[in-house]
């Protein structure tokens, strides 16, 4: 099994892939520019004082055209989160809503991705607010052991069970999978647990650092959660 995170600027990279390479490409991009932006999700103590130990990005930038085109061109199907803020035209199909049941928190309510392998509207419902981290089936209760919650070491890091959600419905056995983003690792972790080769990539040295020993502690534990388990956390048909 391939679990690949290369250092490197995403586009460069898909510039030397062929055509539909991947089978899947699952990638969470900057959905904004500006050093405000690179400050406010920097900071080491948030408003509630919950220590985050992720640094300021210095490495932060809006996909343009290209990294779109190289996008498209390289994989064969995509999800594509923050989809929202790019007014991407002629990209009708469906979209993945994230209900992140964060109450009262100050972030978004939702997440919003472009899905390439279906028309309608799909919808995940899983907490990810501070320290609530999970949800009970219908979405209302917090539930599991805090100390198992995932470490934040990035500031647009989303959980694991998210990206398990998305493969346990839009993947398929064998399948080839692209992040161009790798950011926390996430991804790394639900495609190893779930046997999907992946290749990921980070700009961000410091990043990449911490992504790779987050995934290397992962597998060293060797606890892998069924997909049955994932699934339990579905809302709707595929």
């Amino acid at each position: 099994m391939i679990n690949e995170l290369i250092q490197c600027d995403c586009t460069d990279y898909m510039r030397t892939c062929k055509d539909k390479q991947f089978d899947l490409a699952i990638v969470d991009p900057p959905y904004f520019s500006g050093p405000e932006k690179r400050e406010y999700f920097g900071r080491k103590i948030s408003p509630i004082g919950v220590q985050r130990l992720y640094k300021k990005s210095e490495s932060w930038k809006i996909p343009d055209k290209e990294y779109f085109d190289e996008l498209f061109r390289v994989s064969k199907n995509q999800i594509i989160w923050g989809w929202n803020y790019y007014h991407q035209d002629g990209k009708s199909s469906g979209r993945i809503i994230w209900d992140k049941i964060n109450g009262s928190s100050s972030f978004s309510d939702c997440e919003i991705a472009y899905c390439s392998m279906i028309d309608s509207v799909r919808q995940f419902r899983f907490m990810w607010n501070g320290m609530l981290q999970g949800c009970s089936a219908d979405g209302t209760k917090q539930q599991g052991d805090k100390t198992k919650n995932e470490v934040r070491i990035h500031p647009t890091q989303k959980p694991v069970a998210l990206y398990k959600w998305c493969l346990s419905h839009y993947a398929h056995p064998g399948d080839k999978l692209l992040d161009t983003h790798s950011g926390s690792g996430s991804f790394r972790i639900a495609a190893y647990d779930m046997g999907f080769d992946l290749v990921s990539c980070e700009i961000d040295a410091d990043y990449c650092r911490d992504n790779e020993a987050r995934y290397q502690a992962h597998i060293a534990q060797h606890e892998l959660i069924p997909v049955q388990e994932i699934q339990q956390l579905t809302f709707g048909d595929k």
